[in-house]
């Protein structure tokens, strides 16, 4: 990556959305990259949007954010992925009322194959890419196939939210706090097929398991997250916004940071690790060492019921990647 004292320039899409609006402030203040790392915004939008987009970039200039060196706006992600060191795929149509997700998938993925086409022809040589909107796997997987001269290890997707709505709601069953909860893992697509491994999971020093009845483990916990997203929907009226952007900095923080020996959450291609077939995008157990580099740990083990998840899972991401086999 380029040094420190420059400007790193920071794409992100759906920029006038619930989403970009609660990320774009956070990553200005820094919390994303550190309190030493200026940046550049290049804020996408589509054209009805842009003057809304002009209005939160009124707002952007008038907090002045000492880490903010520059705002862009346009409607082609061509100019708003030049040189771009991180990308933010935040935007992408939300599903409408009686939509299935073969459908969402469908009216989502043309999308995604002209930013791809756009991150390999615009970016910078060392892009690093988290995408955010929903169905996120097969939209991250759309992009990085049409874009065939960058490294796929630069495409990633977003399932820290899931592992964070986990953590919480493991901190709370056990009365502890959530920075005492460590290796819980999301395995698999960002839907409600995904597999929240508690099993793995500790707090503290101690397993889960042993702290947590196995029933309700199976039971409510895995369904409060698998399902939490609709969950919250029904109660607001609209989908995660704030909490969406947290888990995007979370995983954007932590690709640039490293992680040391923690284990998180990261949809990435596959590279055959648990028998999921090379190049799926795929959540897994990873370790970040900086800059964007990662690595799938090894060796985490299942029981019974986390294989049959696990299988569960794999095969929705599949077959996903089945409806839209035309766009790559």
């Amino acid at each position: 990556m380029n040094d420190v004292t420059e400007p790193l320039r920071v794409a992100v899409t759906g920029a006038a959305g619930n989403i970009g609006y609660s990320l774009l402030f956070r990553l200005a203040a820094g919390e994303c990259y550190g309190p030493d790392q200026p940046i550049i915004l290049q804020m996408l939008e589509i054209p009805p949007a842009m003057g809304t987009l002009e209005g939160v970039a009124m707002e952007l200039e008038d907090c002045a954010f000492p880490l903010l060196k520059g705002v862009e706006m346009a409607d082609d992600p061509n100019r708003s992925f030049k040189d771009a060191h991180q990308i933010f795929l935040v935007g992408s149509k939300p599903r409408g009322p009686g939509m299935e997700r073969n459908d969402l998938i469908k009216e989502n993925g043309p999308i995604f194959v002209g930013q791809g086409q756009a991150i390999e022809k615009t970016a910078a040589a060392d892009v690093f890419v988290i995408t955010v909107g929903n169905p996120c796997n097969t939209n991250a997987w759309i992009a990085m196939n049409n874009a065939k001269g960058v490294p796929r290890e630069r495409f990633t997707a977003m399932t820290r939210l899931d592992e964070n709505r986990a953590v919480a709601q493991l901190a709370a069953k056990t009365g502890r706090d959530t920075t005492d909860v460590s290796d819980m893992i999301i395995w698999g697509n960002h839907s409600a097929t995904q597999f929240p491994d508690a099993h793995n999971a500790k707090v503290g020093a101690d397993r889960v398991a042993d702290l947590v009845d196995d029933d309700w483990l199976r039971g409510e916990f895995l369904t409060t997250i698998q399902q939490r997203g609709a969950a919250i929907i029904k109660a607001r009226g609209s989908s995660s916004a704030a909490s969406a952007a947290t888990a995007a900095i979370d995983h954007m923080r932590d690709a640039w940071n490293g992680t040391g020996s923690r284990m998180v959450s990261m949809a990435v291609p596959s590279d055959g690790s648990y028998g999921v077939p090379d190049g799926t995008m795929f959540s897994f157990a990873c370790r970040c060492s900086g800059k964007g580099a990662w690595q799938i740990v090894p060796g985490v083990e299942f029981d019974d019921f986390g294989k049959e998840k696990f299988a569960a899972t794999l095969a929705e991401i599949q077959g996903e990647a089945e409806v839209v086999k035309d766009l790559v």
